[in-house]
């Protein structure tokens, strides 16, 4: 990785991905530091894989507050999660639509969108109706979308992504990555961009 961006890991699931990707750029940007590289990855098979169990599966108060603070201060709205977070929203599909996303450039704007989905309007992403919604605003046609999530060589990109986040040492998201050195929390991106820009 020593001549690759830093990389952005992150999941549709967390709702720490989705405060880290709001300022990620703007971070990098103001620090003159080459921007990540975005990279979906599937957070419930690095649980699987690792046996951590991640905090949201048993949300403390504390951790919940925190994570409204956290946006209250950004100029964020109020962090919004449906019926049936965190269990019920490790889907593919927002991953994979991502993923082809990748292809065309716009990786970025469509999982902002998609994350500003789930926790700013607080809609379920394993419903594919509100994935179309998040693609349809950085102009991915529908049908386009549709069939890209069932390509099996998107799923393949995928899959090897979250195996390359795994074998780096990646336990949680968001991670960013900055050669071997690995930054897990939206607590840790200033340290990321610091090792970024003197890489």
């Amino acid at each position: 990785m020593a001549d690759r961006a830093a990389v952005f890991y992150y999941d549709f699931s967390s709702p720490y991905s989705y405060l880290a990707a709001e300022r990620i750029s703007g971070l990098f940007a103001e620090a003159g530091a080459r921007q990540p590289e975005w990279v979906p990855i599937s957070f419930g098979h690095l649980i699987r894989v690792t046996g951590r169990v991640p905090w949201s599966l048993r949300p403390e108060q504390a951790e919940l507050d925190e994570i409204q603070r956290r946006a209250a201060e950004r100029g964020l709205p109020e962090v919004r999660y449906e019926p049936g977070w965190p269990r019920d929203t490790y889907s593919l599909i927002p991953l994979r639509a991502a993923t082809f996303a990748k292809r065309s450039g716009r990786v970025v704007s469509f999982s902002l969108a998609a994350l500003r989905q789930r926790f700013a309007a607080g809609r379920d992403l394993s419903d594919v109706d509100n994935v179309l919604i998040a693609a349809a605003a950085c102009e991915l046609h529908p049908k386009a979308v549709l069939k890209g999530i069932e390509t099996e060589s998107v799923k393949l990109e995928l899959r090897a992504a979250t195996d390359e986040a795994t074998a780096l040492g990646v336990e949680g998201v968001p991670t960013v990555a900055v050669g071997e050195e690995l930054f897990w929390g939206d607590d840790r991106l200033e340290e990321a961009v610091r090792a970024a820009s003197a890489a």
